[in-house]
């Protein structure tokens, strides 16, 4: 995506960030209008500013230069000088102090409004990033996706008021004093603004450098935040191969040059703002050279030449600082169009139209001849069929990498088929919506993941993603006994109210199952999904887990994924998958009489034949 090196450059930008985002800003149009006027407000006073000590040069200091150039003003032609310098200093007084009120009230009328709008949008793109396919978040890196849902909104949000609202400021600002320094003395006016091609030339030259710097410099701090993310999200495989040292210099390095470019980047900003310090000396040089001699011919009075000196060193403010807003506000545009093109990212797998609700299922599922790939040109599952009766358990076994988890991935349809379709009780899922679907199966996974949060909160996220509202503390309880996990868990701390570490860091294997067993128990679902809840356990935490898991799949249809056949010998059905194909089906009894490849894995895991006998 090509980023924004101008002003002008960003406005297309800015035009579809503000069209993309206009019902959360319409919400907030009461506090956007006041903070316009009260800007407009600003700006007049802005004007109005100097003008106190025009009147003060020309009818007080110098009154013999009052009448010159018709600036006089009738209404003080008979007041004491002396009565008009104690208003006037009243005025220049409260000028200031109306002017700070009113830069006050548009400042903080447009930093809560937009507040209130990126606080919407961070809203709508996390929620929008929970809903994308499996297939989107196993392509993104998860440090880019948090440095959208937080940096780049922030960014949207500072930007509104550090830079775009300044800018507008100025620029209303300079309009105004352009106008009023040509209804002043036009002579003076052209020399003022003959130079600002000058300076539009110079700040957009250097602004490109700028630019490009700053561009680099954010590509890499994307991918060291990707990076970080990846490493601190692995630390346990990081210290496990001792690559802290490694990953630590990579970082390091790009650490280093991030840190280079952004002093280059600092180092381009001041030389910029020196040149343009420069040329705007030199335009109030010519000013005052030029008018002085104004004042002397009698075409011009001292007031008039020190409200041009005023106006200058005002207006010519947002033309310095022109790079650095630009710069932001291109930054935040790319930043902006970052948030729209994930908010525009349409999950692969989505709510057909006219999906409705499910009923209560039953528990029948069946697939019928189903296909599917995550590269078209390489099948995963070819062409599967088979049908599970309510309350029956079924097994899934063979060989890594032979469909098993993918299969299971289009029962919670993370995916569709390519072809055929996957049914439960005689409906193909598609015809549901995703939540309805979701909410009526529960799931064991190999590395069960908890939250930071408390064992109680942990259980109890079962039913409430089944959309229970609320969870009784007899039914966790009740849930944890299920799962052989109550004991256990009193002899925590603070009983069901520990908090656990990230990812239940801070629990054993076979406790982190337990929950999670509970957790899948308290849902009360008809379809039960395990995927190798018990690998990797001791033999006292795995009978705990098997013994937890006979109790959560009873009466209920369950489809159990494992390498380990002992485990699964008292299933209804066994399916024996390779290379994305059903080979062989049946019970532990009919699959070992059949001497096919499912008995062979058996004999190869048991490393025994004589118990074998009596199954064949």
């Amino acid at each position: 995506m090509a980023k924004p090196k101008n002003l002008r450059s960003s406005l297309p930008g800015l035009q579809r960030i503000a069209q993309r985002f206009w019902p959360h800003i319409r919400k907030q149009s009461h506090l956007l209008i006041g903070a316009f006027f009260a800007l407009l407000a600003e700006t007049a006073l802005r004007l109005l500013e100097p003008w106190p000590l025009k009147i003060i040069f020309d009818r007080v200091i110098l009154p013999s230069g009052f009448n010159v150039h018709g600036h006089n003003i009738e209404a003080l032609a008979g007041v004491s000088p002396i009565v008009v310098l104690t208003g006037l200093a009243a005025a220049l007084i409260a000028i200031s102090a109306a002017r700070g009120a009113a830069a006050y009230f548009s400042t903080v009328g447009m930093a809560v409004a937009a507040t209130h709008v990126m606080t919407d949008i961070r809203g709508q793109l996390y929620s929008h990033i929970q809903a994308l396919s499996l297939s989107f978040h196993s392509r993104a890196k998860s440090g880019d996706l948090i440095t959208r849902v937080t940096y780049d909104i922030e960014r949207l949000r500072e930007v509104t008021v550090v830079a775009a609202l300044p800018l507008v400021t100025h620029f209303l600002t300079l309009i105004g004093m352009v106008g009023v320094m040509f209804w002043l003395n036009w002579e003076l006016a052209l020399i003022a603004i003959a130079i600002l091609p000058l300076f539009i030339l110079t700040t957009t030259t250097m602004s490109k450098k700028i630019h490009k710097v700053a561009r680099t410099q954010r590509k890499r701090e994307g991918a060291m935040a990707a990076s970080a993310a990846e490493a601190i999200g692995a630390i346990k495989v990081v210290q496990a191969l001792s690559l802290q040292d490694f990953l630590g210099q990579t970082f390091a390095k790009n650490n280093r040059k991030s840190l280079k470019e952004s002093a280059e980047t600092q180092r381009l900003r001041a030389g910029q703002e020196r040149l343009v310090e420069t040329l705007v000396a030199i335009v109030q040089a010519l000013v005052l050279w030029r008018g002085v001699q104004l004042v002397l011919a009698g075409n011009a009075t001292p007031g008039d030449l020190l409200v041009f000196i005023t106006y200058l060193k005002v207006a010519f403010k947002p033309i310095r600082q022109l790079a650095k807003y630009t710069g932001q506000i291109a930054k935040a545009v790319a930043s902006g169009e970052r948030v729209i093109a994930l908010l525009e990212t349409e999950p692969e797998v989505r709510d057909l139209k006219g999906a409705k609700p499910a009923p209560a299922f039953r528990g029948d599922v069946r697939c019928n001849n189903v296909t599917f790939a995550y590269d078209p040109e390489q099948g995963i599952l070819r062409n599967l069929t088979f049908a599970a009766k309510p309350g029956q358990q079924v097994a899934i076994v063979g060989p890594s990498g032979g469909g098993k988890s993918t299969l299971i991935s289009l029962l919670l349809r993370f995916y569709d088929p390519i072809e055929g379709g996957v049914h439960i009780d005689g409906h193909d899922l598609r015809e549901y919506t995703l939540t309805s679907l979701r909410q009526q199966i529960s799931i064991v996974l190999q590395d069960s993941v908890l939250f930071a949060a408390s064992v109680r909160d942990n259980i109890a996220y079962g039913a409430l993603g089944a959309n229970n509202i609320t969870v009784s503390d007899a039914e966790i309880k009740a849930a944890a006994r299920l799962a052989n996990a109550h004991d256990f868990i009193l002899e925590l701390p603070q009983g069901y109210d520990t908090i656990l570490g990230e990812r239940g860091a801070t629990l054993s294997g076979g406790q982190r199952q337990r929950i999670a067993i509970a957790r899948a128990a308290i849902r009360q679902a008809p379809i039960i999904i395990l995927d190798e809840p018990t690998s990797g356990l001791d033999s006292t935490s795995e009978a705990l887990v098997s013994e937890a898991l006979n109790r959560l799949t009873t009466n209920k249809t369950s489809f159990w994924i494992s390498h380990n056949l002992s485990t699964v010998q008292h299933a209804d059905q066994i399916l024996y998958i390779e290379q994305g194909c059903i080979l062989e089906r049946g019970t532990h009894a009919q699959l070992m009489a059949l001497e096919g490849r499912y008995a062979q894995m058996y004999r190869t895991q048991s490393g025994s034949y004589s118990a074998e006998t009596s199954y064949a």
